[in-house]
């Protein structure tokens, strides 16, 4: 156990979160609604500090990162829990962990050092806080992000984005780059499919990028739930409005966890939301979950130079120097080196 961030005691030992915009009231013995921060009379506590239960060596662009580092490695991380309840959930079993299995909290004990210690000897250029959503995980990753900023190691969080402002202005000085999932553009499927608010996440875009960090997004594109073209349209339409360079990443779904009713989605969605995309004004549209579609490509948005080319998570620079078109010198929006 471990003191948890963020929180104010109420009467009668009560306690109120202030980590994510659930912003939830606990009482004396119970948690949170991610299931992993509990009220010990009177003292909110984190139950997965140092509990990981996911340790990797990824290529950053599986998070997906295609402005950050590319081709280098990011050790990711994870412990059980979350603050939202997807019902499409692809990490379902370590993210509805407690849930599932009566409140039992898994993983093996790791201290932060440990954490850097690894990333240094496997060669990693930053760690990924990711898999569930780090910002349960949020006194652990801190810990772990100052001790690799010493050591000159990147941070990552692969976030739903739904940490209040206060968490992301503290994790901001020491958090490089964030990949969010904007998960729809509707109050409606937020609420009925992730138990959750849209309008937080939307504010957390605009706040990171705001406070420095390097922020791209990612949608997940499902068929008949958030694929219409006016939904894909308000999307890009709110991304342009906080930054043409923000790269979106639009995915592929497959059935999953609760949500087995809907097919995967047909390479011609996501052909068309990358379209809308790129018409409303956006610089870098990409097509995730989809390989040898050209969609994965960074192209000069001056002039059409291919600078990168990808296929899965291999990576082939071809015009790219210094952080410029090579071609026309256009500069191109991103950490290169």
């Amino acid at each position: 156990m471990h003191e948890a961030l963020f929180y104010q005691r109420t009467g009668e030992n009560g306690v109120i979160c202030g980590l994510c915009n659930h912003r939830c009231h606990i009482t004396a013995g119970k948690r949170g609604r991610c299931g992993v921060r509990e009220n010990r009379e009177g003292q909110l506590v984190s139950l997965v500090y140092g509990q990981l239960v996911s340790q990797n060596v990824d290529p950053v662009e599986k998070k997906p990162l295609f402005h950050f580092l590319p081709g280098s490695k990011s050790l990711s991380i994870a412990t059980v829990g979350c603050n939202f309840q997807c019902l499409h959930c692809q990490n379902y079993q370590i993210s509805q962990y407690p849930f599932l299995n009566d409140g039992e909290i898994a993983g093996t004990a790791c201290s932060p050092q440990s954490v850097v210690d690894a990333a240094v000897r496997t060669g990693c250029a930053s760690i990924s806080y990711t898999y569930v959503e780090p910002t349960i995980f949020y006194e652990f990753a801190y810990d772990c992000s100052r001790l690799a900023r010493e050591q000159g190691i990147k941070n990552i969080f692969v976030s739903n984005g739904y940490m209040t402002s206060e968490a992301a202005r503290h994790i901001a000085p020491v958090l490089d780059a964030i990949n969010i999932d904007l998960k729809a553009f509707s109050e409606a499927f937020y609420q009925k499919i992730c138990k959750a608010k849209l309008e937080p996440v939307l504010a957390n875009i605009r706040l990171l990028h705001e406070l420095g960090v390097w922020v791209e997004v990612t949608t997940l594109i499902i068929p008949g739930l958030n694929d219409s073209e006016d939904e894909l349209r308000d999307i890009a339409r709110f991304l342009k409005s906080v930054s043409v360079d923000i790269p979106w990443h639009v995915s592929a779904f497959h059935p999953t966890y609760k949500m087995l009713d809907r097919p995967a989605t047909p390479v011609s969605s996501l052909q068309k939301a990358r379209g809308i995309g790129l018409s409303e004004g956006l610089r870098f549209v990409y097509m995730g979950n989809v390989v040898g579609s050209g969609g994965e490509d960074t192209r000069c948005p001056g002039c059409g130079t291919l600078l990168i080319h990808r296929s899965g998570y291999r990576t082939q620079q071809l015009a790219m120097a210094a952080g410029h078109c090579g071609t026309c010198s256009l500069p191109i929006a991103g950490l290169w080196d």
